[in-house]
């Protein structure tokens, strides 16, 4: 849809992005869980002109899902609440779904650099693959295609460990060569899958326990190891069980999960791919420290200034001269307004073009076009300076007026970048022992 309106690049992935997500809540039922996958690893933003549309196309797909689908929740599900003696098993689930995860990651970008080693064409890759995904099929018919029953299946604890464990290691092996022969398939249902596996292992380690708790907390934590996702993944399980009494194991679960795949990965198994083509893919987002500094706060005050009514001659032996101290001065008139700016390359461009008595006033434009408020952010000045490739502008009080209160220049810019060094890196003990 987007490719034929005019659209930005950015107004382009928001789109893709919401498509994608509406999707996910057409599939699975998850409209919450949907939204936040795009904000933890689509759009690594949370800004109105994405989120919005992302509400709405998941919001549509969720209304309409009902249309086409049974309502209700996919792998309906009702466990019992935990106690404290739960902690420690989530804990414990939690790192094994991080090994398994970073365990996969690893083994995907393996098998594929092994293709990638083949002297057979890429064409063939795909068909090797197939070769391997038949051949665990033909031992294990289960671990072929979607898997939702499978899944079902292993949520309400209805398979013996010894078919789950031959179950778990078929299908991370097919699926492991599958999308490292370059072949199109799912994500989100084997991994689903394979956590599912894993926490029907832990449920015959922990008797007593609530057996379809731990098939489902570990469905969850693989995938936010995976994805790098822990919101989302945690949200997700509970919209495709309803469970809310799993909500706290899966909380934490998916984050100790997510932790150690952070400590042990660089990327996730869904950006590695993106990285290898040389492209820098980050893992976090925080709000721009420019955008929390405005302007009056980084702002030099004390501005030497260029009057209005001074000649060119004048201008290039006093400001522009072998004491030259800046490299651009604002140009103000008598009552303090701003004229303009005025840099060495601007001066000799008018001197070969008028009398070296001329006055700069009358050869600046009526109004300047270029110019900062004290109230706007840093953020917002650095992206003008970008797009009107200046390294300084003007402060003015205000638009109307014009009056120069300082001047910001790119090295003001960086000084929110000192500040956030000294909250991130600085130690200090603020409590004294009297």
């Amino acid at each position: 849809i987007a490719q034929h309106f005019h659209v930005s690049a950015a107004e382009r992935k928001t789109l893709l992005v919401a498509g994608a997500t509406a999707g996910m809540t057409a599939v699975f039922g998850t409209p919450v869980a949907a939204v936040l996958l795009a904000v933890e690893l689509l759009l690594f933003e949370w800004r109105p002109r994405s989120l919005l549309p992302v509400i709405l196309a998941c919001a549509v797909a969720g209304f309409a899902r009902p249309l086409l689908l049974a309502p209700g929740p996919l792998f309906p599900l009702h466990t019992e609440p935990v106690g404290l003696s739960a902690l420690l098993v989530c804990i414990a689930a939690g790192l094994l779904s991080g090994a398994l995860s970073s365990a996969m990651s690893v083994a995907l970008y393996w098998v594929e650099d092994r293709f990638h080693a083949l002297s057979l064409h890429w064409m063939w890759w795909p068909a090797l693959g197939a070769v391997a995904v038949g051949i665990g099929g033909y031992f294990q018919p289960r671990a072929l295609g979607v898997g939702y029953d499978v899944i079902a299946d292993l949520l309400n604890h209805h398979l013996a460990v010894s078919a789950v464990l031959s179950l778990l290691a078929v299908k991370a092996v097919i699926w492991v060569i599958a999308l490292g022969s370059g072949t199109s398939g799912g994500v989100l249902a084997p991994l689903l899958m394979l956590g599912a596996g894993l926490g029907t292992a832990v449920a015959y380690a922990v008797p007593g326990s609530d057996a379809s708790l731990w098939p489902l907390v570990c469905m969850a934590a693989v995938l936010a190891g995976v994805l790098g996702a822990p919101l989302t993944a945690a949200v997700f399980a509970l919209g495709l069980t309803g469970d809310f009494n799993a909500f706290l194991p899966l909380l934490l679960a998916t984050g100790i999960s997510y932790g150690f795949t952070v400590l042990v990965m660089r990327r996730s198994i869904m950006t590695e791919k993106i990285a290898r083509r040389g492209l820098h893919i980050y893992r976090e987002y925080s709000v721009d420290p420019q955008e929390r500094v405005f302007v009056e706060e980084v702002m030099t005050k004390d501005v030497m200034r260029i009057p209005a009514a001074a000649s060119l001659q004048q201008i290039t032996s006093e400001y522009f001269g072998a004491a030259q101290r800046h490299r651009a001065f604002p140009v103000c008139r008598v009552d303090g307004t701003l004229a303009g700016m005025l840099d060495r390359a601007m001066l000799f461009d008018y001197l070969s073009n008028h009398p070296a008595a001329t006055p700069v006033q009358e050869l600046l434009p009526q109004r300047p076009a270029l110019f900062a408020l004290g109230t706007e952010t840093c953020q917002s000045i650095a992206r003008r300076m970008a797009a009107h490739h200046v390294e300084r502008l003007p402060v003015v009080v205000d638009a109307g007026s014009l009056q120069l209160i300082g001047l910001i220049s790119r090295s003001d810019l960086i000084k929110p970048a000192h500040t956030v060094f000294h909250e991130e890196h600085i130690r200090e003990r603020l409590a004294r022992n009297g």
